[in-house]
């Protein structure tokens, strides 16, 4: 082989290495974008869930004492 063809193959090579890593840091930073994104799905649905659970409570103590006052009358 000659000089020029080495070279030229040998450029080929790294950019299609330089591709290939960004391509896998394109992939890790939508990985963690997505794993990002799920946990505050998450943690919003909890904190939601036991805000409604927390209303729910209040409000049954609250119909309780209120039926038991309306019941004395």
């Amino acid at each position: 082989m000659e000089q020029p063809e080495l070279e030229s193959k040998i450029q080929k090579l790294e950019t299609g290495l330089a591709v290939q890593e960004a391509t896998l840091a394109g992939a890790q930073s939508t990985q963690a974008a997505a794993q990002a994104g799920m946990t505050s799905t998450f943690t919003a649905t909890q904190t939601g869930m036991w805000a409604v659970m927390a209303t729910g409570s209040v409000a049954l103590l609250v119909g309780i004492f209120l039926g038991m006052a309306s019941a004395k009358d």
